[in-house]
């Protein structure tokens, strides 16, 4: 940036942490895809942090250690989840990694953390991980517990991401606009769709309603689409099989000023196996 003043002019350089948040990460195809496209991303965007909602990760719903550390070789800094978390026993034995999160807004007895920080570059990064309510389970409010933690925050990270898991998009998108300006990024997650209204708020947050998943997209949210059409016709419970074809990596990269932890830009990412396409 350059400032002019009379016959002087100035040059400002700006300190920028570059992040990448991807979305719900569905079965062994996410898992695959992510090892295969996570490389090549890194290097195009110089990336300082990925972080991954990954609750889906083992077999479609839940995470256990192997697939746990399966993701950490493939390059991603930290896990994130949402109402999946402890669909399988074994996330008993990895909740209390350092760098894995489950909501927040939890009651407190549940193992685990919903807030991590971590330092990249010597900078100081929070992560929040909250859990909606509407057409959700009946948990804490993740509006006052975010505002009680960002209070907290506010002397230790500027930089904070927060993972919003929520089903309803009204309720992602209210929570954006409650913590604007306190944050430096709310990225909705948990419907698996991509939406298009990733923006930069008035008070300087990223917002994105959700960032979409990684795995098949030949399928219905990472579930065979035949299967899925049959249960929404026969109204008849099924098993779900994991699909396979169109691999995505979903996501969006966030620029943050270190300075100020304010978001300078914000942007969607979609990449395709074999094809590396936005």
């Amino acid at each position: 940036m350059t400032w002019c003043l009379g016959d002087y002019a100035y040059e400002f350089q700006y300190n920028t942490m570059r992040i990448l948040f991807i979305g719900d990460i569905v079965g062994r195809p996410g898992r695959e895809t992510i090892a295969k496209l996570l490389p090549g991303l890194k290097q195009e965007f110089n990336l300082d942090l990925v972080i991954a909602n990954a609750e889906n990760a083992a077999g479609g719903s839940g995470i256990t250690p192997d697939v746990a550390y399966e993701l950490f070789s493939s390059g991603l800094d930290v896990l994130t989840s949402g109402d999946h978390i402890f669909k399988k026993k074994e996330s008993l034995d990895i909740i209390q990694h350092p760098q894995i999160l489950r909501p927040a807004n939890l009651p407190e007895m549940c193992p685990g953390k919903g807030v991590i920080i971590l330092e990249k570059n010597n900078i100081k990064i929070a992560i929040i991980n909250l859990q909606g309510r509407v057409f959700m389970n009946p948990i804490e409010c993740p509006f006052r517990v975010s505002r009680q933690i960002v209070e907290k925050l506010k002397t230790e990270a500027k930089v904070i991401i927060v993972d919003m898991h929520a089903e309803a998009t009204s309720e992602k998108i209210a929570l954006g606009w409650f913590l604007d300006g306190l944050v430096s990024a709310v990225f909705g997650t948990h419907t698996h769709v991509q939406t298009a209204d990733e923006r930069i708020l008035p008070g300087g947050s990223a917002f994105i309603t959700d960032v979409g998943m990684t795995g098949s997209c030949d399928s219905v949210i990472g579930r065979k689409k035949e299967q899925i059409i049959e249960r929404f016709i026969s109204s008849m419970p099924m098993h779900f099989e994991l699909a396979r074809g169109d691999e995505q990596l979903q996501g969006a990269v966030v620029d943050i000023d270190e300075g100020t932890g304010k978001a300078r830009s914000i942007e969607r990412v979609i990449r395709k196996v074999g094809k590396l396409d936005k």
